[in-house]
């Protein structure tokens, strides 16, 4: 899979570490922190380009076939 880093262009995913749902609060409690669905199809995601300008990431990407949709700095 590659990711096209606003900053440093397009890399492949081993340079990046996932953080999990771009759109998911992070709860304290059990249940908001480790339940959670398994979405098909697009899905917004954090990664952070951690061999490379350690940049926050938003990754829409589809989760069966492993296209990146968009990317785009975190929380823009």
């Amino acid at each position: 899979m590659r990711i096209t880093c606003p900053h440093c262009g397009e890399r492949d995913s081993r340079e990046f570490s996932y953080y999990g749902d771009a759109k998911t609060a992070r709860g304290s409690d059990f249940a908001s922190t480790y339940l959670r669905d398994n979405p098909v199809g697009d899905h917004a995601e954090l990664w952070q380009h951690v061999m490379g300008c350690r940049a926050w990431l938003e990754v829409v990407r589809n989760v069966s076939t492993h296209e990146v949709i968009s990317v785009k700095e975190a929380g823009q």
